[in-house]
């Protein structure tokens, strides 16, 4: 059979890179995007980048209240707006540089048939089908997301002025981080979730500190409270909470998860599962030559996984044979402020899970003179090695998290032993000589 190309990518995120690649090595490709003016998908436009632009912002103010600095910085949104359309203008024009010998299509896609993508009634055809239709905000059964009163991160990172208060509900990524982010930027925050700790996974003193770290920025804390309905009234937004109570705030935004987007497939031969399109760990779908990559297969919602599965994918493609990607060596982090969590691979509770044997070294960063000075002083450093006395993985509670547990991540993919990582000399006065000493006491 002629196709009409190699591969046709359905969804314009991080599915881009795989075009590029793809059409470097010769391949005949489409894109299809509803709005190419949104290649790069939501980590570029409404993820990502901003919010981790918006929390350097935000860190940044938190920053000033040392003593030794005198009056106030306050946050002007709509600049910091203006500023990050700019930014995420000149990316995708750069993206869409990058892919100059695609050919990108307008328009929303759906998969209609095997090797057949309709796109707003135009058949394309194609050997090859990768899917990359990512994931939309969850919202609970119940709570009437408006998008004025009751908003999701799509709004606060198009938002021109900042709301009076603001309530977060869920314990997420999204929802810790965006807790930090209004809680830094002074905004009256209150953090409201269905369970009694934060970072239920962690190490316990990560836990605890976690949520030490929210009662500094001065969040109100409501642990143990499930909405039952949340409605935009006059007097602002109605919460009822399934014990009964009654509370009003000026803006809820509802952080309580991404759902993968499945419309796009409509055809019997790929599944859909509970969690997204079902593949296997090759990524492809139960239809030969199809793939699913990103949020809509339910794996992990982490850009990096998106980007490293594309690529994945097109390297099959392409005739190579890539190691396969194990999804637990792949970096999970969540920017909060002023400490971020990173994890690894195994951490404690994964251990006492499945009964392994392992070692752990944990490191706190209170009294050190260089937390103490950089905003570290809760942050906590945990590694850990399994029975056979290689790193098995790590955790790490510090600014900049996400960058340090860099070192632990190339451990894994070394497999280094622990006689090995005692190896490491790191510098000093940094965050990293705390995970040198973490990497000593196993």
């Amino acid at each position: 059979m002629n196709y009409d190309y190699d591969i046709v990518f359905l969804g314009g995120g991080l599915n881009y890179a795989g075009a590029v690649v793809a059409s470097k090595a010769g391949l005949k490709c489409a894109l299809v995007e509803k709005n190419p003016e949104h290649l790069g998908g939501t980590c570029l436009h409404n993820g990502c980048i901003p919010s981790k632009m918006y929390l350097e912002a935000a860190r940044e103010i938190g920053g000033a209240d040392k003593p030794w600095f005198e009056g106030a910085l306050h946050l002007d949104i709509a600049k910091l707006d203006d500023a990050k359309e700019r930014l995420l203008k000149r990316a995708t024009e750069a993206i869409t540089k990058q892919c100059a010998k695609v050919d990108i299509i307008a328009g929303e896609g759906k998969v209609s048939a095997p090797h057949t993508v309709e796109v707003e009634g135009k058949m394309l055809t194609g050997r090859h089908i990768v899917i990359g239709t990512g994931s939309r905000p969850f919202i609970p059964e119940g709570i009437d997301y408006d998008g004025i009163g009751v908003i999701t991160s799509d709004e606060v990172l198009n938002m021109r002025s900042l709301p009076e208060k603001v309530a977060v509900y869920g314990d997420g990524a999204i929802g810790l981080e965006m807790a930090s982010f209004f809680a830094a930027a002074g905004v009256p925050t209150e953090l409201i979730w269905r369970h009694d700790t934060l970072l239920r996974r962690a190490h316990p003193m990560i836990s605890a500190n976690a949520l030490k770290q929210m009662q500094n920025l001065g969040v109100t804390l409501r642990p143990n409270s499930e909405i039952a309905t949340a409605k935009t009234t006059r007097r602002g937004v109605h919460i009822t909470f399934k014990d009964g109570s009654e509370h009003y705030v000026p803006t809820l935004l509802v952080a309580t998860g991404r759902h993968a987007v499945t419309d796009p497939v409509q055809t019997p031969e790929i599944a859909v599962g509970r969690k997204g399109i079902e593949t296997d760990e090759h990524f492809e779908t139960t239809l030969a030559d199809h793939y699913a990559i990103g949020d809509c297969n339910g794996k992990l919602q982490l850009a990096h996984a998106a980007r490293a599965e594309v690529l994945y994918v097109v390297k099959r493609i392409l005739g190579k044979e890539p190691e396969p990607i194990r999804l637990e060596r792949i970096v999970k982090f969540i920017h909060t402020l002023p400490c971020s969590y990173a994890l690894v691979d195994k951490i404690r509770s994964d251990f006492e899970k499945t009964g392994e044997k392992y070692t752990e070294s944990i490191v706190p960063l209170a009294g050190l003179p260089f937390a103490e000075t950089h905003d570290g002083h809760l942050g906590v450093m945990a590694v850990y090695a399994d029975e056979e006395g290689f790193i098995a993985g790590g955790e790490i509670f510090a600014p900049n998290a996400e960058e340090l547990i860099a070192v632990v991540s190339m451990a894994l993919a070394g497999e280094l032993d622990i006689t090995t990582a005692k190896r490491t000399i790191l510098a000093h006065p940094t965050f990293s000589e705390s995970l040198e000493k973490a990497f000593l006491r196993l």
